[in-house]
């Protein structure tokens, strides 16, 4: 299924309708997409655009709401907790999402940069730092790493309705993202519940089943 975003990028994605996995065994259609210049969609990938990445989240949101279905929750894991706590900051005070929930998101997007030492020295001179994450080469710019630098997550969490229920989910053993960022998300966004499963990595990799629960009890 192909979306349009704001920028006329398509956006590709699988709408699992009833008898389709967890979330769907409780009656609910879920739509899982990929982020312009990611996966199938156009576009191309930049590494710190997470608000233009709450843009195309609104504009799948937008499409639903213009097709009579109802998006009640917006759900996202890793770099994506973070790019629904940012849509929901930014688009959800209109009364339509109520649900938001966060799954190891990064509460302070300076940490976890993972380009080396003297990382914004070498961007600044060269333009550009050529990175590398498991399989995956890629090209960092010197604007696109600013843009993380400068999105403030604590900002953004300060503009959340408190109408807005957030659920924050995180493992105890995560490696990626410590645990005491969901600590910090509890901390000042109104509407907010924390879930911490114990021992789980950032993968949930053998804690799938308590995430799913937790999920599910939390948005039916």
């Amino acid at each position: 299924m192909e979306i349009q975003n704001s920028h006329n990028e398509k956006l590709v994605g699988l709408l699992h309708e009833t008898g389709s996995r967890e979330v769907v065994k409780e009656g609910i259609s879920a739509f899982h997409f990929d982020f312009s210049g990611n996966g199938e969609s156009e576009g191309g990938f930049n590494y710190g655009n997470y608000k233009y990445e709450a843009d195309d989240l609104h504009s799948v949101i937008h499409h639903f709401s213009n097709t009579n279905r109802v998006v009640t929750t917006i759900i996202g894991h890793s770099r994506g907790g973070n790019v629904v706590l940012l849509c929901a900051s930014k688009y959800c005070n209109d009364g339509n999402v109520r649900n938001v929930v966060n799954i190891s998101g990064r509460y302070d997007l300076k940490k976890g940069i993972r380009l080396g030492d003297g990382y914004l020295e070498r961007s600044k001179e060269q333009g550009f730092i050529d990175a590398k994450e498991g399989k995956s080469e890629f090209r960092v710019t010197e604007e696109s790493l600013m843009e993380r630098l400068e999105t403030d997550m604590h900002e953004a969490c300060l503009k959340i309705d408190k109408q807005v229920r957030v659920l924050t989910v995180h493992g105890s053993g995560d490696k990626v993202v410590p645990v005491a960022d969901a600590e910090e998300f509890a901390k000042i966004i109104p509407n907010h519940k924390l879930e911490i499963v114990k021992k789980a990595d950032h993968g949930y990799t053998k804690h799938q089943s308590l995430l799913v629960s937790a999920v599910i009890e939390f948005i039916k």
